[in-house]
C-alpha cells in the first residue's frame, strides 16, 4: 500500500458498500441457477437450456466484475489499478445500469407488479433483481464518480475549451461527426418505438433514444473544444450515451446469437437498431478514449499566469515560475 494514494472518503466507501450489498442477492440466485436449482422458475427445465446456462454465466461474470471494482473503490490500492481495467467495464456497466435506474421506478409506477408477470420467471425474482439493479446502479455510479474525481481531478475542474496538444484531433472530428447522424437516427427510431409500444418497454426505449442523441451531440462539443462550461458535463453525457448504445446493443446481439427463450420474437428492424447502436457506441467510445488520453496529459495551468511573460522573457519567466519549483 502506497501512502501517497489518497484514502477513500466516507462517501465513496459508503456508496461502494451499498453497491456490494445490492449485488449479493443477484449473484446468489445466479449461482443457484448455475448449479441446477430452479428456485423462482416456473419451468424447471428452463435453466438447463444451454443458452440460458451461457447467459447466466455471462451475467454472473459481469456482476462479479462490478463487485470487485466496487471493493476496489473502498481501498487505497484501487487508485493504482490500470485505467482500462476500471474504465472499460464501468463504461459498459454504467451504460446498462443508468437506464434501469431511471426506468425501473417508472415501469413499476405505471404497471405495478403486472409488469413482471406472465413469463417463466416468478414475479418476486424480477422484483428482487430490479430492486438490486436500482440500488447497485446508484451506489456503483456514485462510488465511481467520487473515485474518478479523486484519481482524475482535471476532468472535473477544467473547462471544455482547455487547450491541449492533440495528434488525433482530425480523426476525433471524423469519428464524432460521423457518429452524430447515425446516433440521431437510432435515437429517433427508439423514440418512435417508445410511443408505439407498451408502457413497460416505452420508458426504456425513450431513455435509450435520448441518451444516444445527447451523447453524440456532447461528443461533438468536447471534440471541438469550444466553450467555458465545465468539461465534466458533456463528458458525462458522452459516457452514458455511448455506454448505453454499446452495452445494450452488445447484450441484445449476444441474446440473439445464442438463441433460447430470451430471443423469442427477435428479428427485423429492431435487430438492425441494436447492431448499429453497438457499433456507433463503440466508435463514440474509441473517440472519447483518444480524447481523454491526450487531454489527461495537460496540467491545469491557470490562464492568468500566461500574461506574466512579456518582452523581458527571463524576468517574466522567473515571476511566473515563482512558487512552483
Amino acid at each position: 500500500m502506497s501512502l501517497t494514494d489518497p484514502a477513500p472518503g466516507i462517501g465513496r466507501r459508503t456508496a461502494a458498500i451499498v453497491a456490494v450489498a445490492a449485488m449479493l442477492p443477484y449473484l446468489t440466485i445466479k449461482i443457484l441457477w448455475l448449479t441446477g436449482s430452479s428456485l423462482g422458475v416456473g419451468d424447471p427445465g428452463l435453466m438447463n437450456d444451454p443458452a440460458m446456462i451461457g447467459l447466466n454465466a455471462m451475467t454472473f461474470g459481469m456482476d462479479a466484475v462490478g463487485l470487485l471494482l466496487a471493493l476496489a473503490f473502498t481501498a487505497r490500492w484501487g487508485m493504482r489499478l490500470p485505467a482500462p481495467l476500471v474504465l472499460l467495464p464501468l463504461w459498459v456497466g454504467t451504460g446498462l445500469l443508468s437506464v434501469i435506474v431511471v426506468t425501473a421506478p417508472i415501469i413499476v409506477a405505471a404497471a405495478g407488479t403486472a409488469a413482471f408477470s406472465g413469463g417463466p420467471i416468478e414475479p418476486w425474482v424480477y422484483m428482487m433483481v430490479y430492486a438490486g439493479f436500482l440500488t447497485q446502479g446508484i451506489g456503483l455510479m456514485t462510488a465511481f464518480a467520487l473515485y474518478a474525481r479523486d484519481r482524475w481531478p482535471a476532468a472535473f475542474t477544467t473547462p471544455v475549451g482547455l487547450p491541449y496538444p492533440s495528434l488525433t484531433r482530425p480523426l476525433q472530428a471524423v469519428l464524432a461527426w460521423g457518429a452524430l447522424p447515425v446516433a440521431v437516427v437510432l435515437g429517433g427510431a427508439r423514440l418512435v418505438r417508445a410511443f408505439e409500444g407498451p408502457a413497460a418497454g416505452a420508458a426504456q426505449s425513450g431513455l435509450k433514444g435520448l441518451l444516444a442523441i445527447a451523447g453524440a451531440v456532447a461528443l461533438v462539443v468536447i471534440v471541438r473544444g469550444r466553450g467555458r462550461g465545465p468539461f465534466r458535463r458533456p463528458l458525462a453525457a458522452v459516457w452514458l450515451g455511448s455506454g448505453s448504445l454499446f452495452g445494450w446493443g452488445l447484450y441484445a446481439m449476444i441474446v440473439r446469437s445464442v438463441g433460447g427463450p430470451l430471443a423469442a420474437g427477435a428479428g427485423g428492424p429492431a435487430d438492425l437498431v441494436e447492431l448499429f447502436g453497438m457499433l456507433t457506441g463503440l466508435v463514440m467510445g474509441i473517440c472519447g478514449a483518444f480524447l481523454l488520453m491526450e487531454r489527461s496529459g495537460v496540467s491545469d495551468v491557470q490562464p492568468a499566469q500566461e500574461p506574466l511573460e512579456g518582452e523581458d522573457r527571463e524576468h517574466d519567466r522567473r515571476t511566473a515560475d515563482h512558487g512552483h519549483r
